[in-house]
């Protein structure tokens, strides 16, 4: 078994901790208050701006061959995620704009930022975003719900792109050969702060 797949079998009860969080299973259900997610959408996208930085900075130590793909993965961040929240902003009345990072943002973005310091790490550190969305965008798109605004974030995320990049993301993993321990302590400290991501701070 690869390194990725033993470390997604090690996170799968921390995935379904998220479906079991009253923010997911409001997107889920497709009744999540408004103010819920609009500040949900706030804090994330202050978090994608650093997630396209620590993609940068993992390009600048990849090897020649995962230059394209991770320069692909920034490229995508920024374009594709990020147009769905501004999108989603203008529909939900975000401030992205004039949007402050809450503790949860803070200390997420803070780890994965320091753990790209080191090219094993950072990839180890980050692969329970892309791990992550991707499975929960397959599972919610089982049952979409009749609100066509959490249909269109279920369906990014269920988007067979979005596997395909998580594929490559894993494969970016396993060929960096980290030591397996470190590299399991920080994917489950990942997965931790997305499931701690889901707690929403200054809703109105």
């Amino acid at each position: 078994m690869s390194l990725s797949s033993r470390l997604e079998q090690a996170g799968r009860p921390l995935i379904e901790q998220q479906l079991a969080h009253p923010t997911v299973a409001g997107i889920a259900r497709g009744d999540l208050p408004e103010p819920v997610f609009r500040s949900w959408l706030e804090q994330d996208y202050l978090f994608l701006l650093d997630y396209v930085r620590v993609f940068s900075r993992l390009a600048w130590q990849a090897p020649d061959a995962h230059l394209a793909d991770l320069v692909d993965l920034a490229h995508a961040t920024y374009h594709d995620e990020l147009s769905l929240h501004r999108s989603l902003a203008a529909e939900f009345g975000a401030d992205l704009d004039g949007a402050v990072k809450g503790a949860p943002c803070r200390a997420y973005t803070a780890f994965l930022l320091d753990s790209a310091a080191s090219y094993a790490d950072g990839l180890a550190a980050l692969y329970p975003c892309m791990w992550g969305y991707s499975t929960l965008g397959a599972i919610l798109a089982e049952n979409m719900p009749p609100d066509p605004r959490y249909r269109r974030w279920i369906e990014t995320y269920s988007d067979p792109a979005f596997a395909a990049l998580t594929r490559r993301c894993a494969h970016m993993l396993d060929e960096s050969a980290p030591e397996p321990v470190r590299a399991e302590t920080l994917f489950l400290q990942g997965m931790r702060h997305e499931l701690d991501f889901w707690n929403v701070p200054d809703q109105r």
